[in-house]
């Protein structure tokens, strides 16, 4: 029985993923910070006939306790997403903002979520492989990981470090059989998003993306769910856009 794991599964992009992998089969262990926020979901994993776990906490100053606890809860995992991570709290010149902001936002999307895959993929490593689909770690960046938004400097910083992480585990896991890859978001229409909403809806209507619309939750949990169940056997420390063509260069 498939066992995968997902952080930040409370709402948005994380929500869409672990219904997407219920879907596919999958148990499923849920971290958000608390269990309150992830009763929506998981009422949702057991509407689709399947079990799960809640693992609460917060990866920026919990994450080697929850990535165990995660790790253990349901039996030996498949998979594993990275996907809990925080906005900046106010946008502003890359010249001002002090430490606290750059701290925040860094210590839940790099250092937390590096503690947490870092203990997962110790646990992972240590067990036998269990049967198929072979055994992934899929992070969620963003596009923000290789466009430069000097406004939104700490976030950027902060995903362009966590791509960085998908390409070494992704050479430390091989021998394991354990495939890390990267997802890199576009605009997607979420909670986080939607105090920007209509900035967003008038630069897509300018043509933002080659694909003239939001993404959605879904958009990307289908991604994760393919690369969960195996479709890419042959791929690992790879970056997989989820975007609408944002990040293509256009004369």
């Amino acid at each position: 029985m498939a066992v995968a794991s997902v952080t930040g599964a409370g709402r948005g992009i994380g929500q869409a993923i672990a219904i997407a992998l219920a879907k596919a089969g999958f148990d499923l262990v849920l971290n958000d910070l608390s269990e309150e926020a992830l009763a929506e979901t998981g009422a949702a994993v057991v509407a689709c006939g399947r079990r799960h776990a809640l693992v609460a906490g917060d990866i920026g100053s919990d994450a080697a306790r929850i990535g165990e606890s995660m790790a253990g809860a349901l039996g030996p995992l498949h998979c594993h997403v990275n996907n809990a991570g925080v906005p900046m709290r106010q946008r502003g010149d890359l010249l001002e903002g002090g430490a606290d902001e750059f701290d925040h936002v860094m210590g839940i999307n790099l250092r937390g979520t590096f503690l947490l895959t870092q203990a997962i993929a110790r646990r992972m490593a240590g067990e036998a492989a269990p049967p198929e689909p072979a055994r992934s770690i899929i992070t969620v960046t963003s596009a923000s990981a290789v466009l430069a938004s000097p406004e939104r400097g700490a976030y950027c910083i902060s995903k362009a470090g966590a791509s960085m992480m998908v390409k070494l585990f992704a050479l430390r896991l091989a021998e394991y059989g354990i495939m890390c890859h990267e997802i890199r978001p576009g605009v997607i229409r979420t909670p986080m998003t939607a105090p920007v909403s209509a900035r967003y809806d008038a630069m897509i209507a300018d043509g933002l993306t080659p694909v003239a619309r939001w993404g959605e939750g879904e958009d990307v949990a289908r991604t994760v769910a393919s690369l969960a169940t195996g479709a890419l056997p042959f791929s690992t420390g790879d970056a997989f856009h989820v975007d609408g063509g944002l990040h293509l260069h256009r004369l």
